[in-house]
């Protein structure tokens, strides 16, 4: 079977941090701006600076440089930019792919086993959602060095679909990426790292399309009211 690969990167893959229970499955206002200023003010009032508790992995730097020595690109291979990584399902569909590697700090194959694939497409569960409706075969996840996550903790997904746990030396060489994706995942991401993640995305190369991805601006000037504002949200 030709292999036609979506290779999608979520920016979370390059994050790390000390902080625990910083994270949601939900991608809205709240979480990818305003819920970094509460964590910011609670932060402070305990004498804590939270942008000293996330790190940017050097890894940004010669990312592409590795990621091109394994996959092909072409004249052909469209390129996406944009806020959730649910996105990433209907570039696969669109674009014919039948098989992904995922480059992320989350397995996005759905976080309560084969039922929470029956839930709508979302920023968790979009890998499996496309092994469970057939649109892919196979999924290549390849695990951020600073995540979590356990591969056992998908066990049932695991066992039902194509799913492999690879490292970037592990890879086929010359893989043909028909669209590639680059997530900014902003419940995860600090917002402080914005121009960082569009330095990544332009280090690319290729012209790309942006969807519902707005830079954040990070201003920690803030009045007394936009605090009470943030700490209340």
């Amino acid at each position: 079977m030709k292999k036609n690969c979506l290779l999608s990167v979520d920016w979370d893959y390059f994050i790390i941090t000390t902080m625990e229970n910083w994270g949601s499955y939900y991608e809205n206002q709240r979480n990818i701006i305003n819920s970094w200023y509460k964590r910011y003010l609670q932060n402070r009032f305990n004498g804590k600076d939270i942008r000293k508790m996330f790190r940017l992995s050097r890894e940004t730097e010669n990312f592409w440089k590795k990621i091109k020595a394994c996959f092909l690109f072409t004249d052909d291979t469209k390129a996406y930019v944009s806020e959730s990584h649910a996105l990433s399902y209907e570039i696969a569909a669109e674009n014919d792919c039948n098989i992904v590697y995922s480059f992320d700090a989350h397995s996005d194959l759905g976080y309560g086993g084969l039922s929470s694939l029956e839930f709508e497409t979302n920023c968790a569960n979009w890998l499996g959602k496309l092994l469970k409706d057939k649109i892919i075969h196979q999924a290549n996840i390849i695990y951020s060095p600073y995540t979590t996550e356990k591969p056992e903790l998908f066990e049932q997904i695991n066992n039902k679909f194509n799913v492999r746990y690879i490292e970037l030396s592990q890879i086929e060489k010359t893989i043909k990426v028909k669209a590639v994706h680059i997530c900014r995942s902003g419940a995860w991401t600090p917002p402080w790292f914005d121009d960082r993640f569009m330095k990544f995305v332009n280090a690319l190369g290729m012209k790309f399309e942006i969807f519902d991805c707005p830079f954040r601006k990070w201003n920690t000037n803030l009045s007394y009211s936009e605090e009470l504002y943030y700490l209340m949200a």
